[in-house]
């Protein structure tokens, strides 16, 4: 040992240069590893099979105008869905689905824009999107108020439909489409606690919906009443309805049929002002129809009724 100096023995110096390395990393978290790209062929075959799912609820960030993932995109796309803007990411790989939805646009005439992928996580707000994008228009509401009077001059005897409490756009879209089917001049929602027209209600009403005025009114209760001092008949659905729907009063005259949730079904205070509740009779063993079926089964009785 020399005088006046402290020496580290050989046992320090290991001990100091293996400061800060840590514990060895997984095989998968090694870059260099066969492992490490066995996890990200499973990461990406993992996010092809969710893609799908989660772009057809507008992915994990996307909003409710956005359609992402390569089968909801062409789905949408398919069913005449509007669009405002389609986009691709720069080298997204191709596949059987991006080649129909490429040949889908050039023969729609539907601008298909490249965009770098970055922008179009930005834009989806991170959604898995496949590579593939659309962005719907905003929808543009009807006056809930105008649409009392437009159906009153229509050829056809005045029919609305107004839904009380019915939040999921699935429900919505079905409702739309039931309404085109069987005649019906409109459908009115609140502007609260209620679904409103995103790309899954669109999607759901199978094109109805650019054909069905949709309109909103800030008191459901309120323009019942109007509805009333117009000339309409107000008809609830309800499981304690005094008769069935065919057999109610004033469904062949100017009607607004109202339509409430599957689990609370009408508000207390709209089914009070309801001029009649009708029920559609189903056997013990249901406690209850999907909301969007028992507004088709009624729409089609109002239509069979009125001949």
């Amino acid at each position: 040992m020399t005088k006046g100096k402290n020496t580290a023995g050989s046992g320090g110096r290991i001990r100091k240069s293996l400061e800060g390395r840590g514990p060895t990393p997984k095989a998968e978290d090694r870059v260099y590893h066969k492992a490490h790209r066995e996890k990200l062929l499973r990461e990406r075959s993992q996010a092809r099979r969710s893609g799908g799912l989660k772009a057809a609820s507008n992915g994990k960030g996307a909003g409710a105008d956005w359609v992402v993932g390569r089968n909801p995109v062409y789905e949408a796309l398919l069913a005449g869905l509007p669009v405002r803007s389609a986009y691709v990411a720069e080298g997204a790989e191709r596949d059987s689905r991006l080649r129909d939805i490429f040949a889908f646009t050039a023969a729609n005439s539907v601008p298909l824009l490249q965009v770098g992928r970055g922008e179009l996580d930005r834009m989806t707000g991170g959604a898995v999107h496949q590579g593939v994008a659309l962005q719907l228009p905003t929808y543009e509401y009807a006056e809930a108020d105008a649409l009392l009077g437009m159906a009153l001059g229509a050829d056809t005897e005045a029919l609305l439909v107004a839904l009380d409490g019915i939040t999921d756009p699935h429900n919505l879209g079905a409702i739309i489409r039931s309404a085109a089917a069987f005649g019906a001049h409109g459908v009115v929602i609140p502007t609260r606690r209620s679904a409103s027209m995103t790309a899954v209600a669109w999607k759901a009403s199978a094109g109805a919906a650019a054909r069905v005025p949709v309109g909103k009114t800030g008191n459901l209760n309120q323009y019942i009443e109007r509805a009333q001092r117009a000339g309409y008949t107000v008809v609830g659905l309800a499981g304690e309805g005094e008769a069935d729907i065919a057999a109610v009063p004033g469904t062949t005259g100017p009607l607004l049929l109202v339509v409430g949730s599957e689990g609370d079904g009408l508000a207390r205070l709209t089914r009070e002002r309801c001029d009649h509740l009708a029920r559609i009779p189903i056997t013990s063993a249901v406690e209850s129809l999907n909301a969007s079926v028992a507004a088709a089964i009624a729409l089609y009785e109002i239509s069979r009724v009125r001949g």
